[in-house]
């Protein structure tokens, strides 16, 4: 039927007039409203600033269990990132002229969504790297993080701001959320501590440390179990192993062994079944 209309139209000389007629009606209707974004979307990208409106984890979940600790130094405050500043209408204060500082509550972890931007500090971010974000204090600054749920320690460098939620102290990075075992949950308790670092502290560390370093090995409930394993250890590999308690949990740790053998120990004691062991020092 319309193949038939079609050409009784061309035949006609119709067509021409008809398909002109319907071209001026469409350009007379007003343009379709711009697809508007929603109201939170400036808050989830900075802006636009980020191409992703939800962080998530690397693709590839890699190991991170080569990655050691950040080594606590003494750095100069940056010139970016030390001002009192204000996100989404909160004022945030710097804290200029800190010496201690110890704090508890949830930690959380940001990933491939600011991997590869610009940190507070002027920096980089790189969520491979032992790294964390603190609201308050000065950048850079050294933090001992300690999951209280597990008994994970880890050292990393302060050179970020956040996190931006209620109830939230400090933002690790990928890698240091790994290392403490809290990237399934996203959120993990935590205890924190500054370490404060001057130029005359920095030279007595790096005396100490030829000295040897110290690995933790595993952390358990079990007391008799850690100190079996430590007795057993301490045998076998020839170097002083003990074991630490805090609250319920026992924490089997061997040391000091000689900078010449640190990798080594380390390798085998990852190959015989001790995954999570990594240096404390």
């Amino acid at each position: 039927m319309r193949l038939n209309n079609s050409v009784k139209l061309v035949r006609s000389g119709l067509l021409l007039p008809l398909a002109a007629l319907l071209l001026a009606a469409c350009s007379s209707q007003p343009d379709a409203p711009e697809q508007t974004k929603d109201d939170s979307y400036d808050r989830e990208t900075a802006g636009g600033r980020y191409s992703m409106r939800q962080d998530k984890a690397p693709g590839e979940m890699p190991d991170m269990s080569h990655v050691k600790d950040a080594v606590p130094r003494f750095e100069p405050y940056s010139r970016r990132g030390n001002k009192d500043y204000n996100v989404w209408g909160q004022d945030y204060e710097v804290w200029r002229e800190v010496e201690n500082y110890r704090d508890e509550g949830m930690a959380s972890w940001y990933g491939a969504k600011f991997h590869g931007h610009d940190t507070s500090n002027g920096e980089v971010y790189d969520m491979y790297t032992m790294t964390a974000a603190h609201k308050n204090l000065p950048l850079p600054s050294f933090v001992k993080v300690t999951n209280t749920a597990n008994g994970r320690q880890v050292i990393v460098r302060v050179n970020d701001r956040g996190p931006f939620h209620d109830g939230r102290i400090i933002d690790l990075s990928y890698a240091a959320a790994w290392k403490l075992g809290m990237l399934d949950k996203g959120t993990a308790p935590v205890k924190i501590e500054l370490i404060k670092m001057s130029p005359g502290k920095q030279e007595s560390l790096l005396a100490n440390k030829a000295t040897g370093r110290h690995i933790q090995l595993l952390a358990t409930r079990s007391g008799d179990k850690a100190r079996a394993l430590a007795a057993r250890l301490s045998k076998e590999y020839g170097f002083p192993a003990r074991v630490e308690q805090r609250s319920d949990w026992y924490r089997l740790q061997m040391g000091p062994i000689p900078a010449t053998q640190t990798d080594k120990i380390l390798t085998r004691l990852v190959a015989e079944g001790f995954e999570q062991a990594y240096f404390l020092n």
